[in-house]
């Protein structure tokens, strides 16, 4: 019998006190955040972006803070957990989790508008040469996602199956055969979340979960594979070695995640309730292509290049 692994790895980089401290998932938007800034540079220093190298430090945290954050966690709130606007102040509590591509997508889409506008730029430019580097923080972010054990994969019996404790919080069946299992080993051990943090230091619990844990596809680590490198080279490929008109690699990039996005959802448990048989996040990523196909029509009926670019025809 595959003896799977039970993941037991902690979202806590290090412990200040109690349930307090850094956290992986925090590091990964910095990281996504500090290439972003660092790979729009290179473009622009290259001719590709009509934004002035010295702005782009401005333009990416705008980006980070209004588009990024705020529509992820809004799209979050809107897409798959309505029930937060009861709790307002729970929408604020970022840190605990909680966000949605496609909601930092749109919110990435509006505020690229906004500063286009605003500085008067061309929108399509500035979108062109953020999306080849949005794949850089899908990448961390999903990495961050398998870090906290959420979003796993659905049942499977591949070799390279993983058993996710937080499994528990979603299955009552299994979180009471669990605590019946564990209270046995640590009577404090009633309920799904106390746990899920002792099979960070207890392998007596890793070992009885093995027996009651499903293993699952681990999803995570597939998205971070395809909407973070694979999608990063394609968009990298294209902007780096084809001349192509502003906006078409805006549409490019919605198009391929799109693509690549309902793929991988057949791969991962769903975490809301479907619609007309697709998963939320399938269901949206349709938008997504006809989003992305309307910026590819318009910047093939009205071309325009970089600035750099046309100067040197």
């Amino acid at each position: 019998m595959v003896a799977y692994y039970v993941h037991d790895l902690n979202p806590l980089i290090f412990r200040l006190w109690d349930n307090v401290g850094p956290r992986w998932y925090g590091l990964a938007y910095v990281l996504a955040f500090a290439c972003s800034y660092a790979l729009f540079r290179l473009l622009a220093k290259r001719g590709y972006a009509d934004l002035p190298v010295v702005k782009v430090g401005d333009f990416i945290t705008g980006a980070a803070l209004f588009g990024v954050i705020v529509g992820g966690r809004l799209g979050y709130v809107f897409f798959y957990k309505a029930e937060m606007l009861r709790e307002p102040m729970s929408i604020l509590r970022v840190w605990e989790g909680g966000m949605s591509s496609h909601g930092g997508m749109l919110g990435l889409l509006a505020f690229t508008f906004y500063y286009a506008w605003r500085h008067k730029i061309s929108w399509t430019n500035l979108g062109d040469n953020l999306v080849v580097t949005a794949p850089i923080g899908l990448f961390f972010g999903r990495c961050a996602n398998f870090i906290n054990g959420e979003l796993y994969g659905r049942a499977t019996n591949v070799s390279w199956a993983m058993q996710f404790p937080k499994e528990l919080t979603d299955n009552i069946g299994e979180a009471e055969r669990a605590i019946a299992a564990c209270r046995q080993i640590d009577p404090t051990l009633n309920s799904s979340d106390a746990i899920v943090a002792a099979v960070r230091h207890e392998p007596q619990v890793k070992e009885t979960l093995r027996g009651i844990l499903t293993p699952r596809h681990p999803s995570q680590l597939y998205e971070a594979f395809f909407e973070g490198i694979i999608l990063f080279a394609i968009l990298w490929f294209v902007r780096t070695r084809m001349r192509q008109p502003n906006g078409v690699l805006t549409g490019l990039f919605f198009i391929c995640y799109a693509i690549l996005r309902i793929i991988v959802e057949n791969f991962r448990e769903p975490d809301a309730a479907l619609i007309a048989g697709f998963t939320r996040g399938q269901f949206f990523s349709f938008f997504l292509i006809a989003i992305g196909l309307a910026f590819v029509i318009a910047a093939k009926l009205r071309p325009t290049f970089p600035k750099k670019m046309a100067a040197r025809d």
